[in-house]
């Protein structure tokens, strides 16, 4: 993809809008990368000495977490000592200036620090306050803690995951952090927008286990018609057939026929018309009903030739279909090269790690530039900056510019007083 040069850079939509980022780990710091992503700037705010939990997880460059780097891209760091009363000075001056607040503790912690929504509403309206939690700020589970797994198994997509007659299986990726991570942005976005009319902020509460019953597809609405528990099917649709894996003679490959043209035209792509005419595949409920035969049917021809032939012939036919690729293979896809979905994140050494892209390709927004690493922050790295900011705006006070020494509680009260919420 072409980039704009430096005159013509578009900043992202929300240029302008400064989110104070007080979350750790995922569900939060992917809300804000998100965020940071469509130009907003985010100040993370961490605790001395250790910061964002995710510092300490692997992979490392030399001392500079993968992990990290990821999800915190773009971001401004400073480390706040909330029992201290010159960083609460800061703090306060921070918040005036602030247009979001994201944290991702359980229920209670943010208000026992004197910085919870209620009390804010009240000195800083304008503030959008998102939290993330397992089960959000109200219900008898509230004050649970609630890892990713904790609300994938308690929210049934494990148990929809996995094969048939086997364990259920966590998804592949950290999805319950990830979906409520989404749907803050969302929330937030929302509530922005609703503040230009309105000159309010609001209140996001954003609860993991939400977010995982609201991912089910169908399957809630598959129970209440059908009185059956929706359970695992391994790699096909339960309502859609062919919609599956096939092997071929170098492998397994996906055809989704989701319809009953395109299951005319796989038939056509296989070069077998007559399986169309199948009195068992006429319709697709019938093809789901048999859905045995069918797979049968098919892979006693795919496997009589290479994957990519059949990737081909169905390409060629406008059927959905692709291999199965590993991650090593998405680097060098030529469709997610194409839009500038392989970017590259860098800390405080040289050789920068290469991480997925920014999906929201809007025209009014420059796109990073793959080749030009992200700067992931270094713990407290904007201190000073921000404090000459705020000291410019407001006139001088009395802050002190470097690591507060006489206070090393830290964030304790964020980070050790309770479990964490999410992860």
């Amino acid at each position: 993809m072409d980039h704009t040069s430096e005159t013509e850079y578009k900043p992202g939509p929300l240029d302008g809008v400064t989110v104070l980022d007080f979350s750790r780990v995922l569900s939060g710091p992917y809300c804000t990368m998100i965020l940071a992503d469509l130009g907003a700037r985010v100040i993370k705010i961490e605790r001395f000495g250790t910061g964002d939990d995710t510092r300490a997880f692997g992979p490392f460059i030399e001392n500079d977490s993968a992990y990290f780097m990821c999800f915190n891209r773009g971001k401004e760091s400073i480390s706040l000592d909330i029992k201290s009363p010159r960083d609460r000075e800061l703090l306060e001056r921070l918040l005036d200036t602030s247009d979001v607040v994201v944290e991702n503790f359980r229920p209670g912690v943010m208000e026992r620090l004197g910085y919870g929504p209620e009390r804010l509403a009240k000195t800083h309206p304008h503030i959008v306050y998102a939290s993330i939690s397992g089960f959000g700020h109200s219900g008898p589970f509230s004050e649970l803690p609630g890892y990713d797994m904790v609300v994938q198994a308690m929210g049934g997509v494990m148990g929809l995951t996995g094969w048939p007659g086997a364990e259920p299986a966590r998804v592949g990726t950290s999805f319950g952090d990830l979906g409520a991570g989404l749907f803050g942005v969302i929330g937030i976005l929302a509530s922005l927008y609703s503040r230009n009319r309105d000159a309010q902020g609001a209140r996001v509460d954003i609860g993991m286990l939400d977010c995982q019953a609201a991912l089910l597809e169908t399957a809630l609405a598959r129970y209440d018609v059908e009185g059956v528990v929706p359970t695992r099917t391994g790699d096909n649709h339960p309502s859609l057939a062919p919609f599956e894996t096939f092997m071929a003679e170098d492998g397994k490959f996906v055809i989704c026929a989701g319809n009953d043209t395109l299951f005319l035209l796989m038939a056509d792509a296989l070069g077998s018309p007559h399986l169309a005419l199948k009195p068992e595949f006429l319709t697709n409920d019938l093809r789901v009903q048999n859905r045995v035969q069918l797979v049968q049917d098919i892979e006693a021809i795919t496997k009589t030739k290479p994957m990519q032939h059949w990737i081909d012939a169905l390409n060629e036919e406008g059927v959905p279909c692709a291999p199965i690729n590993t991650i090593d293979k998405l680097f060098d896809h030529p469709q997610l090269l194409a839009r500038d979905m392989i970017i590259k994140v860098q800390g405080e050494h040289d050789r920068p790690v290469r991480t997925a892209g920014n999906p929201i390709k809007l025209s009014n927004m420059t796109e990073f530039d793959p080749e030009k690493p992200i700067k992931a922050p270094m713990l407290n790295q904007h201190r000073e900056a921000i404090l000459d900011e705020l000291m410019a705006s407001h006139g001088a006070y009395d802050v002190v510019k470097g690591q507060n020494n006489d206070h090393h509680a830290d964030l304790h009260e964020f980070y050790e007083a309770a479990a964490p919420a999410t992860n």
